[in-house]
């Protein structure tokens, strides 16, 4: 098979869980971000209130769910293994006047990769912070979730781009 077929299907084209079992316990670490863009009024409204909303401190609650999210990924995503996690950290800063960037770390020593657990962790600490503030507007956009950096495996991405084997 070829490293541009896709990993999740057998040999006769059905889903199937990749077997990890031949492969080496490596360093592994994913980063993974997603916009929370405001309009500007909002954005305002929550710098100004110590990014509190009416449900409470928004990016401290968003730090947890993201946390819970990343801990839970293979209960979401079909073929994700259940992984120990051992590092997990959730950022949240603006990065202009509109834009809060959540950016999610997720680090452990194993033989697979944490991708989907930084991604997973990412998009459901923007979710929580749309679910805190949506009582100011409908017009709070999620944007951008990607996959920043990982590294351990047999691909390195650096800023969203494959740089080695």
């Amino acid at each position: 098979m070829s490293d541009r077929e896709l990993t999740h299907v057998d040999a006769g084209g059905r889903p199937a869980m990749v077997d990890v079992g031949a492969k080496a316990a490596t360093r592994r670490e994913a980063v993974a971000e997603a916009i929370v863009r405001f309009p500007q009024d909002v954005a305002i409204a929550l710098r100004e209130g110590g990014l509190r909303s009416k449900k409470g401190p928004v990016v401290d609650t968003a730090i947890v769910a993201g946390t819970m999210a990343v801990k839970r990924t293979h209960e979401l995503i079909p073929f994700c293994h259940p992984l120990p996690i051992e590092n997990c950290r959730i950022e949240a800063e603006f990065v202009d006047a509109r834009d809060l960037r959540i950016r999610c770390t997720v680090a452990l020593t194993h033989k697979t990769g944490v991708e989907m657990e930084a991604l997973t962790g990412a998009s459901v600490a923007a979710l929580t912070v749309y679910d805190m503030c949506k009582a100011l507007s409908h017009e709070i956009v999620i944007d951008g979730l990607r996959l920043v950096s990982k590294s351990g495996g047999k691909r390195r991405v650096e800023h969203g781009r494959m740089v080695g084997q």
